[in-house]
């Protein structure tokens, strides 16, 4: 455990350093990103309603989350691996799950502060009253989750050329026609019954509801299947990280 930690704490910094130059940028587009859904989207909306004004404070930091673990995190990855990146981190002493996690908290860090930023102009552009609930933190953690271990998992298990692909098939998908700024009623039935499965629909519930508790409660299905999502996105980073070359 004690070498875990070692590796984990010198591979965050080298992350960090490494990550130096575009980190700053990452922010405030991610940043800019949020607030921007929450400031453009309410313009297509000609009377803001409570519930549509809810779906949007909501939706926005998700929608950050998911563009930096499952857009910026796969174009990472895929120039690390031409950039010679991806060998050298694999050919590290160091425990595979300690990489992962360096890269992860990286991420992580990276969206959080948009994630405020949204809600926070949620709360003066709507108005909002929040009644958060304690499992908001869970929320938020299983969901950057699921992003970060999809993301690097379609970054590390595709060519770098098809992952960029990939990541720009996501959020076109995840920013267009998922429901997380709006119900998934809205959606055609066989398209809603798709989303039955992907994680985007339960990364908004989970979010939502944590940040405005239902009166039923905060239904446990979002985390489970959000726990599943990321279990099996790291497992597949984990399983391509550490095969050999």
């Amino acid at each position: 455990m004690t070498h875990w930690l070692r590796s984990y704490g010198l591979l965050l910094g080298w992350t960090a350093l490494r990550s130096r130059a575009t980190l700053p940028l990452n922010l405030v587009i991610q940043t800019c990103l949020a607030v921007g859904i929450i400031v453009g989207f309410a313009y297509l909306v000609p009377e803001m309603d409570d519930a549509t004004a809810l779906f949007l404070a909501t939706g926005a930091p998700v929608l950050g989350l998911i563009t930096v673990g499952m857009v910026i995190g796969p174009q990472e990855v895929a120039s690390s691996k031409q950039e010679g990146i991806f060998d050298f981190n694999r050919s590290l002493p160091v425990p595979r799950s300690a990489l992962i996690a360096s890269d992860a908290t990286i991420a992580l860090l990276t969206a959080l502060p948009g994630m405020v930023a949204a809600l926070v102009v949620a709360g003066l552009r709507f108005d909002l009253d929040l009644d958060i609930s304690p499992l908001v933190l869970p929320a938020v953690l299983l969901t950057a989750f699921t992003a970060i271990g999809l993301g690097y998992g379609i970054g590390y298990g595709m060519a770098p050329p098809v992952a960029r692909l990939m990541s720009q098939l996501v959020v076109f998908v995840a920013l267009m026609f998922s429901p997380i700024t709006f119900p998934a009623s809205r959606l055609p039935d066989w398209f809603e019954s798709v989303h039955t499965v992907l994680p985007f629909q339960y990364m908004a519930e989970a979010v939502r509801d944590t940040l405005a508790t239902p009166a039923d409660g905060v239904s446990g299905l979002p985390f489970a299947v959000l726990a599943a999502w990321t279990l099996g996105g790291f497992l597949l980073t984990h399983r391509v990280i550490t095969r050999r070359p």
